[in-house]
C-alpha cells in the first residue's frame, strides 16, 4: 500500500467540488483580486449576508413550529420514558458487563468460535443482565431515582 501526501489540500477539494460551483467560487476570488476591495469589509459584508440568511431560515422555522407542521406533516412530540425505567436500563447495561467478564474465556465448547461465540457470549451475558435488573437487581437503580428526580418540576415541587 503506498501513501501519497496531498501537495495542496485546497486545490483537491476545488477539484472534487461541482464545476459550477467550482467556477462560481474562481469567479468571486478574481472579482475580489483585481477589485483592490478591501478584505475586512468583504468579510463583513458577507458576514452579514450569512446572518440575514439565517434569521430568515431561523423565522421560517418558527413560523412552520407554530402552525404545527414540518413539510406540510404535523409535528409529533415523543415522550421519554418513564425515569425509572430509564435507570432500570443503565442498571442492565452495567450488569451485563459484570457478567460478560464472569463468563469463562475459554468456552469455545458452548458459544463457538471466533466472532460468532462472542455474539452468542455476548448475548446471554445481555439477557442475564436485563433479568437481574428487572429483580431486585444491585441498587444501582434505585439510587440514581433517589439521587435524581423525576421530570423538570420535581426540583419546584421539592423546594416548595
Amino acid at each position: 500500500m503506498i501513501v501519497t501526501a496531498t501537495t495542496d489540500l485546497v486545490l483537491d477539494v476545488l477539484e472534487a467540488a461541482d464545476p459550477a460551483t467550482q467556477r462560481a467560487a474562481t469567479a468571486k476570488l478574481d472579482a475580489l483580486k483585481s477589485s483592490d476591495a478591501d478584505f475586512a469589509a468583504t468579510m463583513e459584508a458577507e458576514v452579514g449576508k450569512a446572518k440575514a440568511g439565517s434569521a430568515d431560515q431561523a423565522a421560517a422555522k418558527v413560523a412552520e413550529a407554530q402552525s404545527g407542521a414540518v413539510n406540510g406533516a404535523p409535528v409529533q412530540v415523543i415522550k421519554a420514558p418513564a425515569s425509572g425505567e430509564v435507570y432500570r436500563k443503565f442498571e442492565a447495561f452495567i450488569l451485563q458487563t459484570f457478567v460478560e467478564t464472569m463468563l469463562p474465556k475459554e468456552s469455545e465448547e458452548v458459544f463457538g468460535k471466533g466472532t460468532a461465540g462472542g455474539v452468542w457470549k455476548s448475548m446471554l451475558a445481555e439477557q442475564l443482565g436485563n433479568q437481574l435488573a428487572k429483580g431486585n437487581g444491585v441498587g444501582i437503580a434505585r439510587q440514581l431515582a433517589a439521587a435524581h428526580p423525576a421530570g423538570p418540576g420535581a426540583a419546584a415541587k421539592a423546594g416548595s
